[in-house]
């Protein structure tokens, strides 16, 4: 089970809801991917604008738990504006800190992330922070005492999977908190590998939104992110430089 905050989730697949070609599509995938947890932009939707089209009037929210971020915050004080709003909306209060600092990268700017990261938390919200793969800043949040920590793999809607595998084995291996590694996942053998590090969840959005058959790619991604955590729990086989035979060489019939 994955535990954030006071909250017990049984899929570790945490899904995006934006850039699906249509309602209908967005709503079977969702369903077949059996996530829990669906993010989205606050400033993207007109949550208080009843004649706007809102993908949460297609689902049955009592299914599942909402977790809207600050995308398209500068700073500090947009992201705790945006939090703000969302918690107002009756959403949740749980929150997807995200700070862009690189327009060009869609990397995440470190100081401003941290502070909104403390602001949020002395609001009492349950703090989720999208970071870099960086090992020490992962370490500052966690002593913050954000309840999730949200390294990029690579960047935002890149698809090109975990660039650094060995700074995310560095932030798992440190962790006090579920790691969920976030964004860059291109193709399910992306997600299954950041499970197979230790991550204890994936969120994805473009990576299935963007796929030809949406539902096929959701449905991947929830069998990728189940096989990864069962093969980081059954413990892989060392590498090895040479071959070694599967049968044992001693005891054979001599010809």
């Amino acid at each position: 089970m994955l535990k954030i905050g006071d909250k017990t989730f049984s899929s570790r697949l945490l899904l995006g809801t934006g850039k699906y070609p249509s309602f209908e599509v967005q709503k079977e995938a969702v369903r077949v991917s059996e996530a829990e947890i669906l993010t989205f932009a606050v400033r993207r939707m007109n949550i208080f604008e009843e004649s706007q089209p809102n993908f949460l009037e297609q689902l049955d929210l009592t299914k599942y738990t909402l977790l809207p971020n600050t995308a398209g915050a500068r700073n500090a004080e947009e992201a705790v504006r945006i939090a703000k709003l969302a918690k107002a909306s009756g959403l949740c209060d749980m929150i997807k800190v995200e700070v862009i600092g690189c327009s060009k990268t869609l990397l995440p700017d470190p100081l401003e992330t941290l502070k909104a990261s403390e602001m949020l938390l002395q609001e009492g919200f349950t703090v989720l922070t999208y970071t870099s793969d960086d090992v020490l800043l992962a370490r500052r949040l966690q002593e913050l005492g954000v309840h999730a920590v949200m390294p990029g793999a690579s960047p935002i809607g890149s698809g090109k999977g975990i660039m650094n595998p060995l700074q995310l084995r560095f932030i798992i291996e440190q962790a006090t908190v579920p790691i969920i590694v976030d964004a860059g996942i291109g193709s399910p053998k992306d997600a299954a590998f950041a499970m197979e590090l230790g991550a204890d969840g994936v969120l994805l959005n473009t990576a299935v939104a963007g796929a030809k058959d949406p539902v096929k790619m959701a449905l991947a991604m929830k069998l990728a992110v189940e096989s990864g955590r069962l093969g980081f729990e059954a413990g892989r086989i060392p590498e090895k430089e040479y071959g070694e035979a599967s049968s044992p060489l001693t005891g054979m019939v001599s010809s």
